[in-house]
Order: C-alpha cells, then sequence, then structure tokens
C-alpha cells in the first residue's frame, strides 16, 4: 500500500511538472497576442538614423524565425508592418554589438541593451532606445528568447549616410 502511496504522488509531481513545461511551450501557438500595427508617434519629422533587416538565423530549425525590417531612429527602434517571427515564450528586442549575430553566438555576455518585451509576434512596433544610448556603439538589433537563451532573428544595423 505504501508502494502505491508513494507511485502516486511521485506520478503527480512528474505529470504536473510535465503538464507545466508542456503549457509553457504551446501556450503561445494556441493563444498568440494580437498583432499589432503601432503608429509611428512623437517627433513629427522624424530622420531614420538606420535600417536593418531580420532574418531566419538557423534555417535547419523551423520554430525560431524571423523576417521583416526594422528602422532605427536616434530614440526608436521600429518594426515595420512586415515584421514577423515564429511564436514563443519571453521574446525581447536586443541592441547587440556585434554586427554578426549567429545561433553561436554568446548574447547574454554581452554588452545588449534590453528594449523591452516583444509586444507581438507581427506587426509593426515602437521601442524606445534609453537615453544616453550611442547606436553608433551597436551592430544589430536581435530578437531574443530570454527563458530558454535562444536567438530568435538577428537583424545587422545599416547605418545611414
Amino acid at each position: 500500500m505504501q508502494r502505491l502511496i508513494i507511485g502516486f504522488a511521485v506520478g503527480g509531481v512528474l505529470g504536473t511538472g510535465f503538464g507545466f513545461a508542456v503549457g509553457i511551450l504551446v501556450f503561445p501557438y494556441l493563444f498568440p497576442p494580437p498583432e499589432v500595427n503601432e503608429p509611428l508617434v512623437g517627433k513629427t519629422e522624424r530622420e531614420a538614423v538606420a535600417h536593418a533587416t531580420f532574418i531566419h538565423a538557423n534555417p535547419a530549425d523551423p520554430i525560431h524565425y524571423g523576417r521583416g525590417r526594422a528602422t532605427l531612429y536616434d530614440d526608436l527602434v521600429r518594426l515595420e508592418p512586415d515584421f514577423e517571427v515564429g511564436p514563443g515564450p519571453k521574446f525581447h528586442v536586443y541592441l547587440v554589438p556585434l554586427a554578426d549575430v549567429t545561433p553561436d553566438t554568446e548574447v547574454e555576455r554581452t554588452m545588449f541593451v534590453d528594449l523591452g518585451r516583444l509586444k507581438s509576434f507581427a506587426g509593426s512596433q515602437n521601442y524606445p532606445i534609453p537615453q544616453g544610448t550611442d547606436l553608433a556603439d551597436f551592430g544589430s538589433v536581435v530578437i531574443w528568447c530570454e527563458q530558454f537563451n535562444v536567438l530568435i532573428s538577428p537583424a545587422a544595423i545599416s547605418f545611414a549616410e
């Protein structure tokens, strides 16, 4: 009888843990946030200082992908309406000092700037750049999964001349 109770207890704990882990992974696919289409607000005459295009960092990985453009202003990173990434948990937008970011890059060890949590998996979105941040010190805009420390999509920054 004691073995039966221990078996039920261990099975309950393992089953709950497994169910929770599966729920975290599946939830973004079942209930994705709505597509955002934020207007470009603020200064009436904004001038873009740089552009970036998101790429599929690892074509062998069909889950972690990204595409679309970003426009960088002196105080804002704007993900354009064509922006899209595969869904997942706890995605953030980073400015990373490296220009060539790959799945092997240890982004968490760089002096990145976290612009905030991704608002949606698709559509235009605005992310303010903290005051005192010099864009010239950064080579990429990166979508990063903080929960699993995984690169989702990098975009090398091309500065306007």
